[in-house]
């Protein structure tokens, strides 16, 4: 199957978050999580600025298990940082934010 084919939307607090299947398991943006939790207008921005963060605090574990999968938009694919359901990366962003953590489903 083409990355297209796996690719899916997960609805979350009324907002998307690209999901996809990758070796038998969910995949979902970081990017969009992101925007989620924080509601932040420049996710993409806030993520590179949690990563450094988290790296200085020792937390590099967390970001280390994340992999790039291609994501399509407008028509091209772009690699795109995904945690699976059990890296629960919205740890990180829970401390770091304050915003609760909720689990999202595959």
């Amino acid at each position: 199957m083409s990355g297209i084919e796996n690719a899916k939307v997960a609805v979350f607090e009324g907002k998307h978050i690209r999901k996809i299947l990758h070796d038998g398991e969910w995949w979902f943006s970081v990017i969009d999580i992101v925007q989620v939790l924080t509601g932040s207008s420049i996710p993409k921005r806030y993520w590179i600025d949690l990563k450094r963060k988290l790296s200085k605090e020792g937390y590099s574990e967390s970001y280390e298990k994340i992999v790039q999968l291609k994501f399509a938009t407008d028509g091209k694919f772009y690699a795109t940082d995904c945690a699976n359901t059990k890296l629960h990366p919205a740890d990180n962003f829970k401390r770091l934010t304050g915003k609760g953590r909720k689990r999202l489903g595959g």
